[in-house]
């Protein structure tokens, strides 16, 4: 029996490698495009490119991984229908249960990883990219340049004599003009610096000066930073569990969780129905295995869909139990039925 497991698996395997890796290069090409529309907003190198694309890796993963399962199982046992391997096992008294067992390993595994995915990985690597594009958002609106008319910056006017290769800035002046004091900095360099979040303009060696109706001062400095700018919108969190409890786009969240929760559930309470559209038998049907395939994955989906907006949370137990209880009365009577 062992023997037997692992021929089937090793036939599942080699068809899981061929149709994952299309649909992960498909699918990675769809989120660079859309990563792409991002540069007419913000200035993004290939490191960062790359950088957002590692935090898109768990969501193509996430939706390309229980497809391709479902669909490699099934093919895996049509092809070993069409070479009349299915019916010898089951001449040789090999009940169908046994192909349900060899697959329900894998898919508990798969249904696993994809639960901890999206409840424990996901959060974090939204976060990170929100975080990311909301800093490279901010950074794009401060963009100082060197110009006689000068740079707006926050309650400051800025002037700056010359922009360097290295993003720093020489001959920096700085004049802010308050209702009963007006001030002047001069610093010889200065650059932009992002601390948690908030963008600051680090001042090197200089002078300031301070003058009203009273009194005059100066003060000299090596290095002074202008603080509480332009600040980035970050989102925080220590735990998973606070992510999805919290109030911010509760909605968004909501859809997500019970979406994902279903497609997580999906390799396991699909192995009915992969037995029951895989084996055929090849003289006494026509197997249209690639339709079903594809009504299949569409009829989950847009029931997962169409339902959430009626049951909210309740669409996952009815949407799982509707289905499990479905296609098992199919593979009673197209496969134990039959064989």
């Amino acid at each position: 029996m062992l023997r037997l497991k692992k021929y089937i698996l090793n036939n599942f395997s080699s068809l899981f490698m061929s149709i994952f890796m299309p649909l992960f290069v498909i699918a990675s090409i769809i989120f660079l495009i859309k990563l792409s529309t991002y540069t007419a907003v913000i200035q993004l190198s290939v490191w960062e490119m790359a950088k957002l694309y590692l935090f898109v890796l768990p969501e193509i993963l996430f939706y390309t991984l229980p497809i391709t399962f479902f669909i490699a199982a099934t093919l895996s046992l049509f092809k070993l229908s069409n070479d009349n391997e299915i019916i010898v096992l089951f001449s040789l008294g090999i009940k169908p249960s046994f192909i349900i067992k060899t697959f329900f390993k894998p898919a508990f595994i798969l249904a696993l990883l994809l639960a901890f995915d999206f409840l424990v990985v996901s959060p974090h690597t939204t976060v990170l990219s929100k975080n990311f594009l909301s800093y490279k958002k901010s950074e794009a609106k401060f963009n100082l340049a060197a110009s006689e008319f000068g740079n707006s910056f926050g309650d400051w006017l800025l002037y700056i004599g010359k922009k360097n290769k290295d993003g720093t800035f020489s001959k920096v002046f700085l004049f802010n003009k308050k209702q009963k004091e007006e001030i002047l900095i001069e610093a010889k360099k200065a650059k932009v610096i992002n601390d948690s979040g908030i963008l600051r303009l680090k001042l090197m060696n200089g002078e300031g000066y301070s003058y009203s109706k009273e009194k005059f001062s100066q003060v000299n400095f090596k290095t002074m930073l202008i603080n509480d700018t332009l600040k980035t919108n970050l989102t925080t969190y220590k735990q998973p569990l606070q992510y999805w409890l919290s109030k911010e786009n509760a909605g968004r969240k909501k859809h997500v969780l019970i979406k994902d929760t279903l497609l997580s559930l999906f390799p396991l309470i699909t192995l009915f129905l992969i037995a029951s559209i895989g084996i055929v038998q090849v003289r006494h049907q026509k197997s249209k295995v690639y339709l079903y395939l594809f009504i299949t994955i569409v009829s989950y989906y847009g029931m997962t869909i169409g339902l959430e907006k009626v049951f909210q949370y309740y669409t996952i137990p009815i949407v799982a139990l509707f289905w499990l209880i479905l296609t098992y009365m199919l593979y009673r009577k197209v496969i134990v039925h039959k064989f």
